[in-house]
């Protein structure tokens, strides 16, 4: 079962998955709109959520998870470098959930954020290997994920080049990929109208990924204006609520 959540003003993503036979799923990336759109359908289908993550936190538009997370009473899951005040499921590099039939493998991807990660999703009714990864802020479709927003944008962005290369480029070319962005986020520059891809596609046609370490960190030294609001939203996604309604 799949079914994405796609914000065409804002150009965000997000996305449902899990095993519809034994009737458990997750949820990644959601917004606080989509909410009840997700608890509508995963009951529809006899499906239960017990995993909501957030690839990392978000800097562009308010999360859903935690309180999607707490209306079901699932996990609410992020990478345990995460610094937020509010309560989570940390998850490690490499660590594996069982959703059913479906697996999801944990993949630490710092660069955009240093608690972004990736989730690399198999079906096993259909074999071992993988089927799709949700890449977050980390890989786009024509772009890649903008390295400033936390600072040390020089640092951040030899990161990201590493977290590609070691952990996504090296996935099988017919993994499927869906970011958490496409055309209309500020959360990267020269990012695709169309929201999903493919490892073997990304490689032959999304320029970032041919590049040198020396020549993609300079390449990103050109980004796009900050999210409007981002501080506000950031300290929302944090966890410090209160603050924000003031």
């Amino acid at each position: 079962m799949f079914k994405p959540y796609y914000s065409f003003d804002t150009g965000c993503a997000g996305y449902l998955f899990g095993c519809g036979g034994l009737g458990k799923c997750a949820v990644a990336d959601v917004q606080e709109r989509d909410i009840d759109a997700c608890i509508e359908f995963a009951a529809s289908k006899g499906m239960r959520i017990t995993h909501v993550f957030d690839t990392h936190v978000h800097a562009d538009h308010r999360s859903g998870g935690p309180e999607l997370a707490r209306r079901v009473g699932a996990a609410y899951c992020l990478h345990e470098s995460a610094e937020v005040a509010l309560p989570f499921e940390p998850l490690r590099d490499g660590q594996e959930l069982e959703l059913g039939n479906t697996r999801v493998k944990v993949l630490h991807t710092p660069g955009h954020t240093p608690e972004s990660m990736c989730l690399l999703v198999s079906d096993l009714r259909r074999g071992p290997e993988p089927w799709f990864v949700v890449t977050g802020d980390t890989l786009f479709v024509g772009a890649v994920g903008r390295p400033d927003l936390p600072g040390r944008a020089l640092e951040n962005a030899g990161q990201l080049f590493d977290s590609i290369h070691a952990k996504l480029l090296s996935l099988p070319d017919d993994v499927e990929v869906y970011p958490a962005h496409f055309a209309g986020s500020a959360c990267g520059a020269g990012m695709s109208g169309k929201p999903s891809s493919t490892i073997a596609f990304e490689k032959r046609w999304n320029a970032m990924l041919t590049m040198t370490r020396e020549a993609f960190i300079e390449a990103l030294a050109n980004v796009p204006p900050k999210p409007a609001e981002m501080q506000e939203i950031l300290r929302y996604n944090q966890g410090h609520r209160e603050e924000t309604r003031r």
